[in-house]
């Protein structure tokens, strides 16, 4: 089993994530090529094989190269990369990050995202509170 994602990624590494990402998968040069201030290639393969024994990609060999690839899949990663910035700056309050969102973006919201909002408010509550009742159906 994937150790999903239990080890924090340093901005390197989530660099490099980002990078198999977008391309689906990338040999070291490739990877140091898309990267931003690129370190030396043995840095990148350094910072590869801790990804790789964190689990988060795998490789295989193609010719004389290694080709890498993410296991973890994106929508999992960014979950677990907003947990970590929920839990970091927001002591844990989901509430707290929302406000602060909305506070920020609010006059860039549609009618359309706020009324999406609400519908996920609606799910949430159902949710915790074990769906609707039955004198609702």
């Amino acid at each position: 089993m994937v150790k999903e994602l239990q080890h924090e990624l340093s901005r390197r590494e989530r660099q490099i994530m980002d990078v198999l990402f977008r391309r689906g998968r990338a040999s070291v040069a490739e990877v140091q090529e898309d990267l931003p201030n690129a370190p030396s290639y043995s840095a990148v393969r350094a910072h590869l094989r801790i990804l790789e024994e964190k689990g988060h990609v795998r490789h295989r060999q193609d010719g004389p190269r290694y080709v890498y690839r993410a296991v973890v899949a994106k929508d999992k990663a960014k979950r677990s990369a907003l947990r970590h910035l929920v839990d970091t700056f927001f002591n844990g309050s989901a509430e707290q990050a929302m406000a602060a969102l909305l506070d920020d973006d609010a006059s860039n919201l549609s009618e359309a995202d706020l009324d999406r909002l609400s519908q996920l408010i609606e799910i949430a509550r159902d949710r915790d509170s074990g769906g609707p009742e039955e004198n609702d159906r």
